[in-house]
């Protein structure tokens, strides 16, 4: 190498400094746009120098790389620079990267023996902690290779040091389709309990995987015996039963042992207990059969373009075949019904639909009955096991045996029933049964059977078998009763609605019905006894119907003629029921009494009956009661109910009470009184929430009122805006004014009370109307403007105006005044 002048000065520095590797790289950096024989040559004296510098080997190979960018593989600098590498490692043998660069190196010329004999070297040369940093390099690059044996060897060299990676080993022997390998390799997994999967596979997943990999290629897999280990997974894990059927049968189906596949498939189906499960083995079964039958019909059709003659050994098994698969279709829906019956035994309603498949064979139909009796158990049974036994007894009547039914019937009255009602629908079908074939006396004879009352019925516990309880249902004295009325004599049926009520089962329609039957016979009282029976054993809400129609019912016998008795039954009622019942029986009472009675009393039942009624439904009694005292005292008696109503009725109905009885002041005259009522309502009317009533007592004062009235009527508007609001001013009483000229006489009035609000003196007399003769120019305007001198003086002189009174008022009184006065006129 020549060395330039500017050079000297670091090779003086090398040549003193030669183990020093700054040295070297300042003579380096100095000679960095030098040509590349130039800078290799001054690395060579570099390592040779410092043979042991980590930095300057690895800056040297991969400036050398770099100068190869590009070249032919041909080239013989690759070797030279191979050669460079053995160099360095003899040094740099512990340090990974250098085998890592080395490694990439040979891979990029395609050396592949040299390269993976390099990976083993490294990895005998390397420490085992750095052995993670190789390892996943030579697993990508023996499979990029593509030669399956030295991978599968490299592999197992592999999980020996980590082998939770088992499963990335089985996927590529998947890929390869080293099956076997693969197959034993997820055995050893599963067996060993200390493996944990890196994906996150539970056992059973893997499990799944390693039933899917040998069903799937049962010619590929030997060192696993497939069936075995399937039939043990189907003990393990039972909810995935469905799919180790399929693949068991998909494994022989694969082998070409199609009879053994169909067994499988049968004993699949014959043991899963899900529908999902049967579902998934017989859609399965289904398709496994049509590809023969498909396969089968190419077949035949191939040879039939060919112009060849079928064997009769291809037909007969295509015919059988499509036989197979016939028969597979329609037996779906017995399949399913074994799946739910193997699901739960006891399912009576399960039960039932088997039977209608087997309809049309009686033998089939009688044999699957009987094959429900003996599994049920009464005490497990879901559903109505009563309509099984029902059901049985009706097909044998259907099939015209009768002594059949009778014979079931007999042996279900005598099963062991959940409860009593379940035995009573038996009882009510035998009978029902028998009314149906016109043997009217057998089943008169049954009834009486069903409803014997045991001796000790008094002391027979709730724990007693059912048949010993039967006589404590309604539905059998019922059902008894009507076979009486219509079969019976009058004594009987008496007898038997008697005994209901003595054992105290009845319903208020039993009741009803007896009380009913009594009347139609015309023993009215007898009928009225029951009805008292009836009210005595019931209480509201069940007993309103029988009061009613007992009330009516002795209305409509006897109207007025036993007004006190009829009296004491509508005060036993109303006594006795609640707020929600008390309208309709009050309103009862009081029509009551305006038919038969007195007018006087009739009021006084509906003053009792609108304090006895629920609040919500006060309003509506109220408007009654005034319409009929309208009707029968006149618009007096009114104010009276109003008052009343007032005072007892909820704040929010108040308000429309409060103004119909001003209204009916106001149109009386009794402008006052009208104003009063306002004055009183106006506490329960918040002015955001009823702006009409203000509005309607704003209107009344214009018209009828005066400036202390409107004055009192503002006032009164601000306290109860107060009181139901949180800030005495939200409420203005000018906000309506100022937003313009006033309109109308009244609008005057609260603006000139806005400037005056605090004068108490305007002086103006409160007069109810002209005097006689005068001549009012404006009946609705009001001079603010008078002085208090002017407004004394016109206290003084203001004469009292009498009004008539309108004849309304009196009602019939007026009439009778009438009358008086002119007879006294007569006399005179």
């Amino acid at each position: 190498m020549d060395v330039l002048p500017e050079d000297i000065p670091y090779e003086e520095d090398v040549a003193a400094n030669k183990h020093s590797v700054n040295s070297w790289l300042r003579y380096l950096n100095h000679k960095q746009g030098a040509k590349p024989s130039v800078r290799n040559l001054i690395y060579e004296r570099a390592v040779q120098s410092i043979p042991g510098s980590y930095k300057l080997w690895h800056r040297y190979l991969l400036e050398r790389q770099q100068q190869l960018k590009g070249a032919r593989l041909d080239d013989e600098q690759f070797v030279f620079l191979n050669n460079t590498f053995e160099r360095a490692l003899t040094y740099m043998h512990k340090y990974p990267v250098i085998w890592l660069e080395y490694l990439g190196f040979l891979e990029s010329q395609l050396l592949v023996t040299q390269t993976r004999r390099l990976y083993d070297r490294s990895l005998q040369s390397l420490p085992i902690t750095q052995h993670e940093q190789v390892w996943p390099l030579y697993i990508k690059f023996v499979k990029r290779v593509g030669v399956p044996e030295t991978a599968i060897r490299i592999y197992r060299r592999y999980l020996k040091l980590e082998p939770t990676h088992v499963e990335d080993f089985i996927d590529y022997l998947v890929s390869v389709k080293q099956f076997d390998e693969a197959a034993r390799q997820l055995a050893t997994a599963i067996n060993n309990v200390k493996f944990n999967s890196r994906k996150g596979k539970s056992k059973h997943e893997l499990w799944m995987w390693l039933s899917e990999l040998a069903s799937q290629n049962p010619e590929r897999v030997s060192s696993v015996k497939v069936e075995p280990m399937i039939r043990s997974g189907l003990q393990k894990f039972t909810n995935e039963v469905g799919k180790l059927w399929t693949a068991l049968a998909d494994y022989y189906i694969r082998l070409s042992m199609f009879d053994k596949a169909r067994d499988i498939y049968e004993e699949g189906i014959a043991s899963v207990v899900t529908v999902r499960d049967f579902s998934q083995i017989w859609d399965a079964y289904s398709e496994f059969e049509y590809g023969l039958i498909q396969s089968a019909m190419e077949k035949m059709a191939a040879v039939e373009e060919k112009g060849g003659a079928l064997d009769d050994a291809q037909v007969q098994q295509f015919d059988m075949d499509y036989a197979r698969y016939e028969v597979l279709i329609d037996r779906q829906p017995l399949l399913i019904s074994n799946v739910l019956l193997r699901q739960n035994p006891h399912n009576v309603t399960e039960w039932l639909k088997r039977v209608k498949l087997f309809k049309d064979d009686l033998k089939q139909t009688v044999a699957e009955y009987t094959r429900a009796f003996q599994t049920v158990d009464p005490k497990q049974a879901t559903g109505k096991l009563q309509n099984l036994w029902s059901s049985f007894a009706q097909f044998w009547e259907a099939n015209k045996r009768l002594p059949e039914a009778r014979k079931v019937f007999e042996k279900a009255i005598l099963v062991e029933f959940q409860k009593v009602d379940a035995l009573a629908s038996v009882w009510a079908e035998y009978i029902e049964m028998e009314l149906r074939n016109k043997h009217y006396d057998n089943a008169l004879k049954l009834a009486k059977r069903a409803t014997v009352v045991p001796a000790n019925y008094k002391t027979v516990a709730l724990s007693a078998p059912v048949q010993q309880r039967l006589f404590k249902s309604i539905r059998l004295w019922s059902l008894y009763a009507d076979l009486e009325e219509s079969f019976g004599t009058f004594f009987t049926t008496k007898a038997v609605y008697d005994q209901i009520l003595n054992l105290r089962i009845a319903s208020p329609l039993t009741v009803l019905s007896y009380a009913n039957f009594l009347e139609e016979n015309h023993y009215y009282e007898d009928s009225f006894k029951a009805y008292e029976r009836g009210v005595k054993a019931f209480k509201f809400p069940h007993v309103m119907d029988i009061w009613v129609t007992y009330l009516r019912r002795f209305m409509a016998r006897y109207g007025g003629t036993k007004l006190e008795r009829l009296r004491d039954l509508f005060e036993q009622a109303v006594e006795s029921a609640p707020a929600k019942f008390a309208p309709s029986l009050y309103l009862m009472y009081a029509e009551a009494e305006e038919e038969y009675g007195l007018a006087r009393h009739a009021m006084l039942v509906y003053d009792r009956g609108m304090k006895a009624c629920d609040p919500d439904v006060q309003p509506g009694f109220c408007n009654i009661y005034l319409r009929r005292a309208t009707e029968n005292f006149g618009v007096t008696r009114m104010r009276q109910i109003f008052e009343k109503a007032i005072a007892l009725l909820q704040p929010k109905d108040v308000r429309d009470f409060a103004l119909r009885y001003s209204r009916l002041e106001k149109n009386l005259g009794e402008i006052d009184r009208a104003r009063a009522v306002l004055g009183h309502a106006a506490q329960f009317c918040p002015p955001q929430r009823d702006s009409d009533f203000w509005e309607e007592w704003r209107l009344f004062e214009v018209k009828h009122g005066s400036v202390d009235t409107v004055r009192e009527m503002f006032r009164v508007k601000r306290s109860t805006n107060a009181q139901f609001s949180s800030s005495y001013a939200n409420f203005t009483p000018a906000s309506s004014a100022a937003s313009g000229p006033p309109a109308d006489s009244m609008q005057a009035l609260e603006a000139g009370l806005e400037d005056d609000e605090d004068d108490e003196d305007l002086g103006v007399p409160t007069v109810e109307g002209p005097p006689e003769g005068a001549v009012a120019e404006n009946e609705d305007a009001i001079d603010i403007d008078v002085s208090d001198d002017e407004a004394s003086d016109a206290e003084m002189e203001m004469t009292i105006v009498r009004k008539a009174v309108p004849k309304a008022v009196f009602g019939s009184a007026a009439d009778e005044l009438e009358n008086r006065n002119k007879e006294k006129a007569l006399f005179e």
